[in-house]
């Protein structure tokens, strides 16, 4: 059966290698796929090039489309262009000169076995922003024909380089606007190719590409460059204009230029939240360490780790940083002086490869990236198997009222130890004063806890160990409306727990209670619940109907002394930019879904950016509303005499068609949010926190000035300020994402107001939510400057 010690060598050997190599050898992290990009290249790299470069450490290089002959012959058309108009420069005067089209002269690009690992550069001459008529005409044609061309010869990106200025600067708005209409069009003639427009991630000096543009007044154009102030948000706008202009084509992407100086988190995570295709250093991002090797500082390598932290990790581009390729007869050419039924000689073989030194020798700044990449933390199981993939994947909310769950739904909840060790806790405790107070129990077998919503058992589970942890005798009721739920609940029962457990087909809101009366009495009587468990939150609290589904149910608690848990739960929000989304909620409205901006999506948010700032009286993330349980007698009575038609002058409620008798759940708020630098929200981010159970005299996990012996509260929360403190490393709720139909643009120094309500016709629930953008011009004076539609969930509405 042993295999012998001779064919396992080389697997020991393999292994003793990744071990000297790598003490976790076998922990996944993110790859580094990292690219050359050489901005004196003129011509396409040969075969033999190609394979020199990647052999010293890189995945793939860049080409250009065209070459210098290409450029002069474009020079000579533009000088003799301007010289046929004389002073006629107005557009119109005359028709724009045509370029001719490529021929084999102009460019070393064809189609071929490497081509589709090429990334192709287009001209960086090229001037789109150009004020005259003609050297603009010029340049967008010539974009269009390396865009064709490009796009035929099977390349499947092309990174443009950005405008030189921004759109802010006094009198350029013209030229960014240009750029993007023509960015536009090029999208519309290279239909398999993804255009990725290169930017600064803001105007540090130095990080410009160094060929001269066709504009006239290029010298002139950098020396106000470099006088004027730098705005770092700058070059995001002008991106933002391109992509508004380009209405976020999943096929635009960015390519990020990373400075020597990086600026403040709010603008790398601003960054973070666009498209980001590519990461771009040049020599000038890096440092010289002591041993004399390229090296990057400590908050470089933090931006980089964090930016593989996406799902769509961005590739690397090291600019200008070599290796000088060696110029030789490619393979083709030896070969083409043979006769074509021959193969080269060895002669001819050799003649065709560059000298070489021994063995090939590494490029230094390529190598360092290699440091880097094996210095990430390795990622965990979860996020190897399920959380990278659900990064800002968009799911519909659960209508667990109107469907019936399938068992790898009910799975996945029960993936998650945090929530029912929680759970668990919350029972023990609820157990231990019960007794501690001297509560009576509503059965003599003893306290009796009903789980509404039972699912496939896991909170049923956690309610029989925690009577034996407490050694508090119980008797549970478990209440389920699945009738698939109800068999696999009927075999728990028989093979786990031992036959300790009521299993009870229904609607919860139409159980009558347990059944206290022996089967031979001629009429059933029900007794009461004391402590009534349910696992019903949605990522939004309420959202799943949680606050209805109790009230109908609550019938069967005890009154004077019944818990619930949850006790209490609280909605929260705060706007976010998520361009990624908001792409994806476009195309799946294009592709049919015409609700899919008024779907609250359930979404691991994860390229987002939070555009409020922390300041005193404004949180990040501000409550909306809270739903706390059991609700009063009086509410229940006020209630059910609405439903019943007791209430004189009904039939309107809080909506037309209702009776109201569901008012008591309706909710609205109305928040205020400060935004210090200007931005672009595509939506609001929802979130919820949840007190299950709060023994007497206890505080909040979060607060932070409870005394060291108070008892706290236990609670759930997945506020991303929050959830570290109250039920760190849980999973079972992603937020929620109410989407705009467009997106808000604000100024700086902002002021966001959000609008949001509860509705209900009886009938179902829905969610409406609207955004206003507020600028402050004098000490108590503020003028609107934008706002979105009213939104609303109504015609995906959540059946009660």
């Amino acid at each position: 059966m042993a295999a012998s010690s001779q064919q396992n060598q080389p697997a020991t050997m393999a292994k003793d290698f990744m071990d000297n190599e790598s003490d976790a050898y076998d922990e996944i992290r993110p790859t580094f796929y990292i690219g050359q990009h050489d901005s004196t290249r003129s011509e396409t790299l040969t075969d033999l090039q190609y394979g020199q470069v990647l052999n010293s450490g890189f995945s793939f290089v860049t080409t250009p489309i065209t070459n210098d002959r290409f450029h002069e012959r474009i020079l000579q058309l533009l000088e003799t262009s301007l010289s046929d108009l004389g002073g006629e420069q107005s557009s119109g005067s005359r028709p724009d000169p045509i370029v001719p089209p490529l021929t084999t002269e102009d460019t070393t690009l064809y189609p071929g076995t490497y081509t589709g690992g090429f990334i192709a550069y287009s001209s960086p001459w090229i001037d789109l922003c150009s004020s005259n008529h003609i050297v603009s005409s010029i340049s967008r044609q010539v974009l269009n024909l390396e865009v064709a061309y490009a796009n035929f010869c099977g390349v499947r990106s092309i990174i443009v380089p950005g405008p030189r200025q921004d759109s802010l600067k006094l009198g350029n708005s013209q030229g960014v606007a240009q750029y993007a209409r023509a960015i536009q069009e090029t999208l519309l003639i290279g239909t398999r190719v993804n255009i990725i427009i290169h930017m600064p991630m803001y105007r540090e000096p130095g990080l410009e590409e160094k060929i001269a543009l066709l504009s006239l007044s290029k010298d002139k154009q950098d020396e106000s460059q470099d006088r004027q102030e730098i705005d770092l948000f700058s070059a995001w706008d002008s991106w933002h204009v391109i992509r508004t202009a380009c209405e976020y084509d999943s096929r635009l992407l960015v390519a990020l230029k990373v400075p020597r100086v990086l600026p403040d988190k709010e603008l790398q995570t601003r960054w973070f939240s666009e498209p980001l295709q590519y990461l771009t250093f040049g020599p000038q991002a890096f440092q010289t360490n002591k041993a004399d090797h390229p090296s990057l500082s400590r908050a470089h390598q933090n931006l980089i780790m964090t930016y593989m932290q996406l799902k769509n990790a961005p590739y690397f581009i090291l600019c200008d940083v070599g290796p000088e390729v060696e110029a030789g007869p490619d393979i083709k050419d030896v070969v083409g002086t043979s006769s074509a039924a021959e193969f080269p000689t060895l002669e001819e073989a050799a003649a065709s490869q560059p000298a070489k030194s021994g063995q090939k020798v590494l490029n230094a700044y390529s190598s360092y990236l290699r440091h880097v990449e094996r210095q990430q933390e390795p990622l965990s199981v979860m996020e190897q198997n399920t959380l990278t993939n659900f990064q800002d994947w968009l799911q519909s909310p659960l209508q667990p009222l109107s469907d019936n769950l399938e068992s790898i739904t009910y799975e996945v909840f029960e993936g998650d130890p945090v929530k029912y060790y929680q759970y668990e806790l919350a029972i023990m405790e609820a157990l231990r004063e019960w007794v501690d107070q001297g509560k009576p129990a509503s059965s003599p077998g003893g306290v009796v806890i009903a789980v509404a919503g039972s699912g496939r058992g896991p909170l049923v589970t956690r309610a029989l160990r925690a009577s034996e942890s407490t050694g508090v005798p119980v008797k549970v009721w478990a209440v389920e409306k699945n009738p698939n739920a109800y068999v696999y609940l009927l075999r728990q029962n028989q093979t786990q727990w031992g036959g300790r457990v009521t299993v009870v087909k229904t609607d919860m809101r139409a159980w009558k209670g347990p059944i206290v009366s022996s089967p031979d009495d001629a009429e059933v009587v029900h007794g009461n619940v004391d402590i009534l468990v349910s696992e019903l939150l949605g990522s939004f609290g309420d959202n799943e109907l949680s606050p209805e589904c109790l009230d109908g149910i609550q019938h069967v608690l005890v009154p004077e002394h019944g818990i619930s848990i949850p006790s209490s739960y609280t909605a929260h929000l705060s706007p976010i930019s998520t361009p990624r989304i908001f792409a994806d909620i476009c195309q799946r409205r294009e592709s049919g879904d015409i609700n899919a901006f008024d779907t609250p999506w359930v979404v691991r948010l994860f390229a987002l950016d939070f555009v409020a700032q922390r300041v005193p009286g404004r949180a990040r993330f501000q409550q909306a509303w809270e739903f706390v349980h059991p609700l009063p007698q009086a509410t229940m009575d006020a209630v059910e005499a609405r439903r019943s038609g007791g209430v004189v002058g009904g039939g309107g409620g809080s909506m037309s068609g209702g009776v109201g008798a569901n008012d008591h759940n309706a909710r609205h708020c109305h928040l205020t949010f400060v935004c210090r630098s200007r931005g672009v929200i595509h939506g609001l981010a929802g979130y919820f926190e949840a007190v299950l159970y709060a023994p007497k005299g206890t505080t909040s996990a979060g607060d932070s000035d409870r005394e060291p012996e108070a008892k706290q509260k236990v609670e759930l929360s997945i506020l991303p300020e929050m959830i570290d403190r109250k039920s760190k490393d849980m999973i079972s709720w992603f937020p929620i994402f109410f989407p705009l139909k467009q997106p808000l643009y604000f100024p700086p120094d902002t002021e966001l107001e959000v609008s949001m309500w509860r509705q209900t016709d009886d009938a179902k629930v829905w969610y409406e939510w609207m955004v206003e953008a507020f600028m402050w011009v004098g000490p108590s004076q503020r003028v609107k400057v934008g706002g979105s539609e009213l939104c609303s969930s109504r015609k995906v509405a959540c059946q009660m």
